[in-house]
């Protein structure tokens, strides 16, 4: 694969945020390592000792796992080889199936990345415009907002559109719904009786909402439907073969696909699967393997996905993250998706997706999401060293900060 010229990263900017996971099994921990690929061409101390097997992420991870904080995978890579590849806990802890490189894993926020990446693509097709307002693509909505909100409103979280999820009788009416059209035209019903929380453009709010309505656009402008489109024109280029957004049927069949946990009142852990909708949507809801978001990284920013011009687009900062909390009366985190975090030592923007972060003098892209039934995710990329950190875990509320917190760390102090 091509690397990406110093001066081609230079006028990217990046991203952070994530979420965690955790697991023990039997009184032991189950692990399945893939090892540390021949970096002997890359230069003494180019891979620093804290990132290589035994090192202190390594160490961190198998404390996590121990003290069934962490269950999932975590997969660390540097110019396309891997640096480190753990899997701790199970995926079915029924049937006792263990995680491993294979398992994919429920994305929960993370899908954002692909359907902000399927926009850009209808933009670069003449498809789609930024600027353009949400009433072009999608009707039923009163005038003032159908003609307020725009494409660049409803991928930078400043639509005001909140998240569906807590809209009154929507999580009544999700168990209704037993077809990818009916769970999608379901969700945009309940969407369309909302009020935005202000005027487009007026503030951020992290919109669980908007990335749906974005789902609704791509169908609209691609004329086939949102997971169709995704699955040929996002996963397939990326050639991201182990994901898609799979029905509960097929959830439950699948034995490597990881079921979802969370801690019940006797602080056991509990399988949800049966409180997910039929199928993901376009705002989450997409399953992959670690390996194939570190696929989907690269693509991205090796211009695989997007042309070049488009790339830097979708990958440069649209505004600053806000640094206060939220406006009067509104949540700090509104939706069971978990936003993302930002730290205080970065400079951080909202980007086309992702949230580009500036640390220690160099950009990275990040995003994370998780919910409380179950899914704690993380990818974080250095284009200008060439690393990827993919965290994948299916425990409610895992420990993943720490874990990407340290990676990048190192990768940074390198």
């Amino acid at each position: 694969m091509a690397q990406p010229s110093r001066r081609s990263v230079l006028g990217l900017f990046g991203a952070t945020s994530v979420a965690g996971g955790a697991a023990l099994i039997a009184g032991r921990t189950a692990i399945a390592d893939t090892g540390l690929a021949d970096t002997s061409r890359d230069g003494a101390g180019r891979i620093p000792p804290g990132l290589r097997p035994g090192g202190e992420l390594d160490r961190l991870i198998a404390d996590k796992a121990a003290k069934d904080e962490f269950s999932g995978s975590v997969l660390l890579t540097h110019r396309g080889r891997t640096v480190l590849a753990r899997s701790h806990g199970l995926a079915d802890r029924q049937r006792a199936v263990p995680n491993g490189p294979d398992t994919m894993f429920g994305l929960a926020s993370v899908t954002k990345l692909f359907t902000a990446v399927a926009i850009a693509q209808l933009v670069q097709q003449g498809k789609v415009s930024y600027g353009e307002k949400l009433g072009a693509y999608v009707d039923g909505f009163p005038a003032p907002i159908a003609n307020g909100a725009t494409v660049h409103h409803l991928l930078t979280h400043t639509s005001g559109f909140g998240d569906f999820h807590q809209l009154p009788g929507y999580l009544n009416a999700v168990p209704g719904w037993n077809t990818p059209a009916e769970v999608m035209s379901g969700t945009t019903d309940f969407i369309r009786k909302s009020e935005p929380a202000f005027p487009a453009g007026a503030g951020w709010l992290y919109s669980n909402s908007a990335y749906h309505l974005l789902g609704e656009i791509i169908a609209k402008a691609s004329g086939m439907s949102y997971y169709d489109y995704v699955r040929r024109h996002v996963f397939a280029a990326a050639g991201m073969t182990s994901t898609g957004f799979f029905t509960k049927p097929e959830w439950r069949a699948n034995r490597r696909m990881a079921h979802p946990y969370r801690r019940d009142p006797k602080g056991l852990w509990t399988d949800t699967l049966g409180q997910f909708a039929y199928i993901g949507l376009p705002a989450g809801g997409a399953s992959a393997t670690c390996a194939d978001m570190d696929r989907f990284a690269r693509a991205l920013w090796n211009a695989k996905l997007l042309d070049r011009g488009q790339t830097e687009l979708v990958l440069s900062g649209k505004q600053p993250m806000p640094t206060q909390g939220p406006p009067p009366g509104q949540a700090a985190n509104p939706s069971p998706d978990t936003p993302p975090a930002g730290g205080s030592r970065m400079t951080a923007f909202q980007c086309y997706g992702p949230i580009g972060k500036l640390a220690d003098g160099k950009w990275s892209f990040e995003f994370g999401g998780g919910n409380t039934n179950g899914h704690a995710t993380a990818i974080q990329f250095f284009p200008q060293d060439d690393w990827v950190v993919v965290v994948l875990s299916n425990y409610a509320n895992a420990a993943v900060q720490p874990i990407v917190a340290t990676a990048s760390r190192l990768i940074l102090a390198k």
